[in-house]
């Protein structure tokens, strides 16, 4: 059994387990590790590197995915039979100018070189999710129910899901709801469009939007003909006063976090807007998309479970409580709207995945959500925590604290907002002008949003204080 001494980098933004698999893998490829050669034991080598097993296990798994180990039960992880690309072909030289310059054999797989074309831009914390724990959900769709995969999903969403969806819902959040009232779709702007065809049904051509809020969604309403009125947001979220109130509406607002204020709406208001619904006839769409993310004091319980007339639509996505690739969304729909989307479900196919679907149904069944979101949230805070000490300085102030992947940061300096957040970007921060959320209107010009939930938690004090450093220059 070859010693594995792997050089690890403590600087690197190359996770461990993966600086862990490039040294496998290139022992592997170099025929310094040999078919059949037994690997230590995850409990072993993280005794001898100081690395977790949770990180050597990764570093395996990865391996064992592409083919470089396999595993024997009770017994441990072995080199596979690998062919290295050098090896094969002949005359290498020869080789390529028979196969031609798009043939030639490239250095690494394309998946490989999407990789190394990305990770290296943004931080990414891989200690955010289980990806094992993901996987074994995988496995267990392909292979206790690969017969479902072979036909179409439900334009609503996989019943199984939204059994899920609906339990978790009412112990989490306060959400009272059946699975018939859930739809499940391919990201929030693709629930959008499902509801404005519902609204349209129902005579409704007028929306209210949060002034600043999310523009995206604003955009999809005006494109599918609705008009569109912004009404300011306050401390205590949307003005219910400057509302319509002589015309049928709907309302998007989000009450538990507001976007990107930070504004959480007292109990009171929502009483006031949920008043102002029955009042004009209306509905309420509810977006509550980060609203388990909240650090301090108790979760804020959704405007949804305060609803006895079926005026509010609530939405939901797993894209920050999962991982970001994932664009699984769901829309909650009062009885009388949901019997709409039924009459006309008819005329849409499935734009979620049904095996992410069915893998996400198995992953809340068995707790791993639930236990994701608890250690999401602790992870977060402490983040969090770190990031505002860091930033609250004689030049910066950091807002929006308490809940979300993100906060606001007030600069006073003489740098415009985009050359703040391309100082930003040049250290592998994302952070984006808060003027995006307005069109650029009414908005302090070196106000931004920043990122931190990808930061690795270690890092955050050394890559604060080189982002401070380059905004002051």
């Amino acid at each position: 059994m070859k010693a594995i001494i792997p050089n690890i980098d403590e600087h690197s933004k190359r996770p461990y387990y993966l600086q862990l698999y490039d040294y496998i893998k290139e022992a592997v490829l170099s025929g310094e590790m040999r078919e059949d050669e037994r690997l230590p034991s995850l409990r072993n080598l993280s005794h001898s590197l100081g690395l977790s097993m949770t990180t050597i296990e990764l570093a395996y798994s990865q391996l064992a995915v592409e083919g470089y180990i396999y595993s024997k039960p009770q017994s441990g992880y072995y080199i596979s039979s690998v062919l290295p690309p050098q090896t094969g072909f002949g005359d290498s030289s020869e080789s390529a100018q028979q196969l031609g310059p798009a043939a030639a054999p490239m250095d690494c797989s394309p998946l490989d070189q999407t990789l190394k074309a990305q990770s290296p831009e943004f931080y990414y914390d891989p200690d955010c999710f289980d990806f094992n724990k993901w996987k074994k959900c995988v496995n267990k769709v392909i292979t206790e129910y690969s017969p479902l995969l072979f036909f179409e999903s439900d334009p609503q969403g996989e019943m199984a899901l939204r059994y899920e969806i609906s339990k978790y819902l009412y112990q989490s959040r306060g959400v009272i709801c059946s699975p018939d009232q859930i739809v499940i779709s391919a990201g929030t702007q693709q629930i959008t469009n499902h509801l404005a065809n519902i609204l349209k049904k129902m005579s409704i051509h007028h929306v209210a939007v949060e002034e600043p809020g999310y523009l995206p969604v604003n955009n999809i309403f005006r494109d599918r003909g609705f008009s569109i009125t912004p009404v300011k947001v306050g401390r205590s979220g949307i003005a219910i006063e400057k509302l319509p109130s002589n015309i049928r509406s709907a309302v998007y607002v989000s009450p538990s976090n507001q976007v990107p204020t930070g504004a959480v709406m007292p109990v009171g208001r929502r009483y006031e807007l949920l008043e102002w619904a029955i009042q004009n006839d209306s509905i309420i769409m509810e977006d509550d998309y980060d609203s388990e993310l909240r650090y301090f004091g108790k979760p804020i319980p959704a405007l949804q479970g305060l609803d006895t007339k079926g005026k509010v639509v609530y939405l939901g996505s797993f894209s920050t409580t999962l991982f970001s690739s994932i664009k699984i969304s769901y829309m909650v729909l009062p009885a009388a709207m949901a019997d709409i989307f039924r009459s006309i479900r008819t005329d849409y196919t499935q734009t979620c995945s049904k095996m992410e679907q069915l893998t996400l149904a198995l992953f809340m069944e068995k707790g791993f959500y639930q236990t994701n979101i608890k250690k999401l949230r602790t992870l977060y805070s402490q983040k969090l925590q770190a990031v505002v000490r860091c930033l609250t300085t004689d030049f910066t102030k950091p807002t929006n604290t308490s809940s979300g992947i993100n906060i606001i940061v007030r600069i006073n300096c003489k740098k415009t907002a985009e050359e703040l957040c391309a100082d930003a970007k040049s250290l592998g921060i994302a952070a984006i002008p808060t003027a995006v959320y307005t069109g650029g209107s009414r908005v302090q010009s070196t106000s931004l949003i920043l990122y931190y939930n990808q930061i690795p938690l270690e890092e955050i004090a050394d890559i604060m204080e080189r982002l401070l450093d380059s905004w002051r220059g």
